[in-house]
């Protein structure tokens, strides 16, 4: 018996990676199926070599369900500045959902290069940087090994909108990969996916997951409260309001509305956070 990490999963065969980077195509046992639960990349499994059968799965620490992933430390967040433009909403409320998921954040902004003026981005930038977010850009000389050394030593997923370059970002890290990537559309301002299943690629002494879609974007499990403590300021504020479960809507007092009144809170930023806390609303009303 020996334990190994699943680092490919296609149509019922998991190809799993040992101590001694040897790697062995795997079936899990059929056991799986009666207990609801099967084995996913990014676990860390027991195999039996000789038969080449997964029997039994290492307790997860945690586990994303679009993707399908276990046991992930980091999500980079890769957005453009144009070619898709910078989409503030999706990157506030991916930040707001990993943040839910107690994962760490890193986020990457690529096309400056395309961009004449980038002044705006680099305000954007400082704010989030303000909030303790890692942020780094594609034009920058240490970039690849800024971004190589994140991984080290941790298992990553890299997200974001379709176009924004993920994979050109990958096959950087690794130019053997040599991974598919598209042009954007000029019609709908986005591009076409081109992973179609979730591998884990060694990176240095890491793995960083390229996946077919982040799909995690909706807000089923968090309440309104909840919302309000994954933005990291409206959290850092929330002491000084005047109700002590304040969701800065329509409570008095609010010391983050009083923040926004101020200029001292990103304004999209509070506009992101009503349509989330609409959205969740919205939700729990259709739901009872």
């Amino acid at each position: 018996m020996s334990a190994g990490l699943i680092i490919k999963a296609i149509s019922g065969e998991y190809t799993v990676i040992l101590p001694n980077q040897q790697s062995i195509i795997c079936k899990p046992r059929g056991l799986f199926r009666h207990h609801e639960k099967s084995p996913i990349v990014g676990d860390v499994v027991d195999i039996n070599e000789t038969e080449r059968v997964i029997m039994s799965i290492h307790p997860r620490k945690n586990c994303l369900e679009r993707p399908t992933i276990a046991n992930v430390d980091k999500v980079f967040l890769v957005f453009s500045v144009i070619e898709p433009d910078l989409n503030l909403n999706l990157l506030d409320r991916l930040l707001s959902i990993i943040e839910y998921q107690d994962i760490d954040i890193v986020i990457i902004f690529t096309k400056l290069d395309l961009l004449s003026n980038n002044q705006n981005i680099a305000s954007v930038k400082e704010y989030y940087q303000e909030l303790g977010y890692r942020i780094y850009q594609n034009d920058d000389p240490d970039f690849i090994n800024n971004i190589k050394n994140e991984v080290n030593q941790h298992i990553c997923v890299v997200a974001g909108q379709s176009g924004v370059g993920k994979s050109t970002l990958l096959n950087f890290i690794n130019p053997e990969l040599k991974i598919k990537t598209n042009v954007i559309s000029t019609a709908l301002n986005r591009g076409k996916h081109t992973t179609s299943h979730v591998e884990l690629i060694k990176i240095a002494d890491g793995w960083l997951a390229d996946t077919p879609g982040f799909g995690i974007a909706d807000f089923e499990e968090i309440d309104l409260l909840t919302l309000s403590h994954t933005f990291r300021e409206f959290y850092q504020a929330s002491s000084l309001c005047k109700f002590s479960q304040c969701t800065h809507i329509d409570e008095p007092g609010c010391e983050v509305k009083r923040l926004i009144g101020t200029n001292h809170i990103l304004v999209t930023r509070y506009q992101n956070y009503l349509l989330f806390a609409k959205e969740i609303k919205e939700t729990k009303k259709n739901k009872y």
